[in-house]
């Protein structure tokens, strides 16, 4: 995060923002700068990625969907904008200890000892690591002592939309990014390779609650996409990783994505279409009830 800073103080914050006298290492000048760069980076990637997502991805029908809410992608955001300030605060903190010094980030790639092939490794470690240390938190903040205080709002969303991979309780969400931020301060990793992996899990994070479910099929159960994560959505108990399948095969939790077998969200509202079209034609007009079920007026 110091590439951001260093960045933020030369172009912005030293010649325009605070006085000559108070210098760019000050930790109280630091920790500020961090909040404010933080809270606008995470809401600029949340809003840019999240409404390109939201109308060039995600499929509109699915708001017909009978568990879709009511005003939902405004209660989604304004949920979202709401936490995202209370989740950055030990998130700085964090960002605070790197800019420090005491992570293991590098600045050059000859400062790694395995040269780019250890970047590249890197990368696979951060993605397995992470996806690992977010399986097992996620399912821990499933524990009946913990999800209604801290997970059940983000449940609220059984029909989810890009906005709402944000719309965490401010711990829930801080949890689930813990591993991001422990990674750092156990293995060496490159500051750009960091800071690209950052805003690649951001995005990850919208991706898989955008609602397309199209995955190639070699890796429909490899790879945690939006057709797994929406089932752990409407079913709960399944499908808690990130990024792979690895980790619920492992726990015991993983559930083949309904919609892979013609039962998902899409299929029932096909099937809901049918049944309206077979009622008009029968003469009567079909009651969508609030569990989802029809039935005929009579």
């Amino acid at each position: 995060m110091d590439l951001v800073l260093n960045a933020a103080d030369y172009h912005l914050l030293t010649p325009y923002v605070y006085p000559s006298a108070w210098p760019e290492n000050e930790p109280f000048r630091q920790l500020l700068s961090l909040f404010v760069i933080t809270n606008l980076g995470a809401l600029a990637l949340y809003l840019l990625f999240g409404t390109l997502s939201y109308y060039f991805i995600f499929d509109h029908e699915l708001k017909k969907h009978p568990q879709f809410l009511e005003n939902q992608v405004q209660r989604e955001i304004a949920f979202a904008v709401r936490s995202l300030p209370w989740i950055s605060v030990p998130t700085v903190a964090l960002f605070f200890a790197e800019v420090r010094g005491y992570s293991k980030l590098y600045d050059n790639i000859e400062d790694s000892p395995y040269g780019w092939s250890g970047v590249i490794l890197s990368m696979l470690s951060f993605l397995f690591f992470t996806d690992m240390g977010i399986y097992w938190i996620h399912r821990f903040l499933h524990h009946k002592l913990l999800y209604k205080h801290f997970h059940k709002p983000h449940h609220l969303w059984k029909i989810a939309t890009p906005f709402a991979s944000h719309a965490f309780h401010p711990v829930d969400g801080f949890m689930q990014s813990l591993p991001y931020h422990i990674y750092p301060f156990l293995f060496p990793l490159h500051k750009v390779t960091y800071l690209g992996l950052y805003i690649f899990v951001n995005v990850w994070t919208i991706s898989i609650h955008d609602g397309d479910y199209r995955v190639p099929k070699i890796l429909r159960h490899v790879i945690n996409g939006s057709a797994h994560h929406t089932d752990h959505h409407l079913y709960f108990d399944y499908n808690y990783g990130q990024y792979f399948t690895l980790w619920d095969k492992i726990g015991g939790s993983y559930k083949s994505p309904t919609s892979f077998e013609g039962k998902g969200p899409h299929d029932y509202l096909r099937k809901l279409r049918e049944k309206e079209s077979n009622g008009r034609e029968n003469g009567c007009e079909p009651r969508t009830m609030p569990n989802g079920d029809s039935e005929k007026n009579k």
